[in-house]
């Protein structure tokens, strides 16, 4: 994961070219949370947009921070309103983006990153191909059973057949990896946070057309090799520790 990596403390372009749609998905306890607040720490003109969801807040969320909580009966009325870009049920909860969050990053004058599911960044693809899709990687499942265990048990409760459960949606939903632009694997936190900033900023470059300058051009070639393209001996290990190695073409 290391030489997905670029240093630096924070990263302001005053030319930023507004509405840029970034999309990060990952299974459940792969770190995308933190990940994410860490980027907008670094990064400047990024707007995070806030999700829908009929699910009960956990003890550790407030309303309108990680999520916008609201009734099934609400939701259903803003869907049929068509107030959402996209919108998916995940473990019997209705998870949704509204529409309003783009054009408001984009009237803003900041691109938008969005934190969705493997059925949400779908949606959002057909109706924006240009989106910039990022999926993230916990390394290995006994990792990420870890992670999923430390979260329980901070929220007061550690029920193994939700590990379970949700180990098994993280192997379906890996099996999307390919749909994506760019892979990154969270082995560790520093470097996947250098990662993501790299892919930014380098997206933001290139929509913009100049000429690169030293310190960008050393950030694209570093993002350039996150690029799902690039990145098949790190997703090969992820997809082997997972046992779906088969199910991909294997390497000449």
């Amino acid at each position: 994961m290391r030489d997905c990596a670029v240093s630096g403390p924070l990263y302001h372009q005053d030319n930023t070219l507004a509405g840029i749609l970034f999309i990060i998905s990952a299974p459940s306890g792969s770190g995308k949370s933190t990940l994410v607040n860490r980027l907008r720490a670094r990064v400047t003109d990024l707007d995070f947009s806030v999700s829908y969801t009929t699910r009960a807040p956990r003890p550790s969320e407030q309303q309108d921070r990680e999520y916008h909580y609201i009734s099934r009966a609400q939701f259903r009325a803003m869907v049929e309103r068509g107030e959402f870009l996209e919108w998916a049920e995940v473990f019997g909860n209705y998870y949704g983006t509204a529409r309003r969050s783009l054009s408001d990053a984009e009237a803003a004058g900041k691109d938008l990153l969005l934190d969705i599911d493997v059925q949400g960044a779908a949606q959002v693809r057909n109706q924006m191909p240009n989106a910039v899709s990022i999926f993230l990687l916990a390394p290995a499942p006994d990792i990420l059973a870890q992670r999923l265990r430390e979260r329980s048990r901070k929220e007061g409760s550690l029920l193994e057949e939700e590990i379970a459960r949700r180990l098994a949606k993280a192997r379906s939903e890996i099996e999307n990896y390919s749909q994506y632009r760019y892979i990154l694997v969270n082995d560790i936190l520093d470097d996947a946070v250098e990662a993501l900033t790299a892919i930014v900023i380098t997206e933001r470059a290139r929509r913009l057309g100049t000429p690169p300058d030293p310190e960008t051009a050393r950030m694209m070639q570093l993002a350039d090799r996150c690029r799902q393209t690039n990145a098949t001996d790190r997703v090969y290990k992820v997809l082997s520790s997972f046992g779906l190695l088969d199910m991909h073409a294997t390497r000449a």
